[in-house]
């Protein structure tokens, strides 16, 4: 008997739901936009990508203000932009990102320049500090370095030479130990040296002198000094990738070995910029800036002894389409990388790490039970697991008033990816970890706005409970369970004999609890049996 084939058509599959966005990047030398394609899975393909230079950093690394004609020309260039938004259906604020760096944010007409092009296109451009442009840096790297094991397993230095700035990471074993942006970017060099009127081979001395002074101060910031790869991020990089190796795909990663690398910046470095335009076919502008950048790295692949460089296609706007695709930043691979980069601050202070873990611990187990009560984002979550890990570096200065002195080593320290408003309210977090509770005369706690200054006394009251909880640093109370009855919060620690320590720590430490959530904290002793009752009779 045949069968009677299945005639039914196939429901036609679902089409794939794409996400058109953009992001632009306001820098020293030009405005980059590129637009890009979201699919479900979070994979990013380019679909346009414009650029348009304008001395931003010129005014900004000379005379400390942009000036009018540069804000006007600069205005159009992001109407024009705005234009091309619009023809590509790209409208709504949450599809495009634009950020400006040092160039805007070092302006001390910055908020006019920002304002302008707002009130001119409706785009939202934000001045972002060095830890943002840091923690960009590693997102638009991320990916490259989870797919090279040999990167797993070694120590890496990231270097974006920007025109205003250089930011470094130092990923060791996966992890980000080290971040910071230095004052060396390759306009910010030429603009300095052109006010000295030297000579091509004298200006070829101050400028090596410069680079190297900065060098030698990232040298001693570093934590290791055994650095096997290089990661060279810039245009500039890959503009000399490009040159060294011609059939280089800038889809893949270019593996250039450091000789190679110096040879090729030393035939560039004595060329007018002139010559290399002519021979590079690249602007005028790029062939200025293009020598002092590929010097600074190779400088510090020297300084480290590196061998091995490489360079990918992955630039600041990779960091941003990212942060689009994650539809935010605060992951959870990025809080390890925070919480990584705090351990370090830690063992840097000589801190008790046992006791440090184990109130960071608690902390976190106290803010998950009690988020009904104080609705606190993820971001608190990790900015207060962060001040518990760090609350007695302080101790590294006196043991007394040791508060106080964590309050300033935090405020003056740079978490990877933490911005200068992340780090305040670490640091006041700690501040308040004991004695006394947050005042109206306190200044810097009253510089907060009102939202932040509620999560600085919501995350203290947690950490001053946590931090009772092991008062003998011995990590004593581990097993809890939480209710509230009442007007009371009591918390039953399982496996302890006595909490006598613990309840008078809870009586010195509880009330900004009591006084912020309104409930009293109580301790109960809940003794689980030991003895062997598996076996019935």
């Amino acid at each position: 008997m045949s069968e009677t084939p299945n005639t039914t058509a196939s429901p036609a599959p679902a089409e794939e739901k794409k996400r058109l966005v953009a992001v632009i990047d306001i820098g020293a030398t030009a405005i980059r936009m590129e637009i890009a394609e979201i699919n479900e899975a979070g994979e990013v393909r380019t679909v346009d990508a414009l650029r348009q230079g304008i001395p931003l950093g010129k005014d900004t690394f000379t005379k400390g203000h942009i000036e009018q004609s540069t804000i006007r020309e600069c205005v159009k260039i992001m109407r024009d932009y705005k234009r091309v938004l619009d023809e590509y259906g790209i409208t709504h604020p949450e599809d495009i990102k634009a950020v400006a760096t040092s160039s805007v944010r070092e302006a001390d007409n910055r908020d006019t320049v920002l304002d302008r092009i707002y009130m001119a296109t409706g785009i939202n451009a934000r001045a972002i500090d060095e830890a943002e442009e840091s923690r960009l840096t590693y997102m638009a790297v991320q990916s490259i370095m989870d797919s090279q094991p040999d990167l797993k397993e070694s120590n890496a230095l990231v270097v974006d030479i920007g025109g205003g700035s250089t930011e470094v990471l130092l990923i060791e074993k996966g992890h980000v130990t080290f971040s910071n942006s230095y004052r060396l970017g390759s306009l910010r060099m030429r603009e300095t040296l052109e006010t000295q009127r030297a000579t091509t081979d004298r200006v070829r001395t101050i400028l090596g002198q410069h680079i190297q002074r900065t060098v030698e101060q990232i040298t001693r910031g570093l934590p290791v000094s055994d650095i096997s790869t290089l990661v060279a991020m810039s245009g500039d990089a890959r503009f000399a990738a490009a040159q060294i190796s011609p059939d280089w795909d800038e889809s893949d990663l270019a593996r250039i070995d450091y000789k190679t690398f110096s040879t090729f910046v030393e035939k560039l470095l004595p060329m007018t910029a002139q010559k290399i335009v002519s021979k590079y076919h690249i602007t005028y502008q790029e062939a200025e800036i293009v020598g002092p950048a590929l010097l600074v790295t190779v400088h510090l692949a020297r300084a480290f002894k590196v061998e091995n460089m490489l360079i990918p296609r992955a630039s600041l706007r990779d960091g941003l389409l990212k942060e689009m695709t994650l539809k935010g930043y605060w992951t959870t691979a990025f809080a390890g990388q925070v919480i990584h980069s705090a351990r370090v601050l830690g063992e840097k202070y000589d801190i008790d790490y046992n006791h440090a873990r184990h109130v960071a611990d608690l902390t976190v187990t106290l803010f998950d039970a009690l988020k009904p009560e104080h609705q606190l984002s993820d971001r608190c979550r990790v900015l207060l697991e962060v001040a518990a890990l760090v609350h007695e570096v302080g101790g590294y200065v006196s043991s007394r008033s040791h508060h106080k002195h964590s309050y300033y080593l935090i405020l003056n320290s740079d978490l990877f990816g933490l911005t200068r408003d992340d780090m305040a309210i670490i640091a006041l977090v700690s501040r308040y970890h004991r004695r006394a509770l947050p005042k109206p005369t306190h200044e810097p706690y009253m510089a907060l706005n009102r939202d932040d200054r509620l999560a600085v006394s919501k995350m203290s009251a947690i950490l001053r409970v946590a931090d009772a909880l092991d008062r003998g640093h011995i990590q004593n109370v581990k097993d809890l369970s939480f209710s509230r009855e009442g007007e009371e919060f009591v918390i039953t620690v399982s496996n302890v004999e006595d909490l006598t320590v613990e309840r008078m720590a809870m009586k010195e430490k509880a009330n900004l609890f009591q006084e912020v959530y309104g409930m009293q904290v109580v301790l109960r002793e809940a003794r689980v049996q030991t003895g062997d009752m598996r076996d019935g009779p």
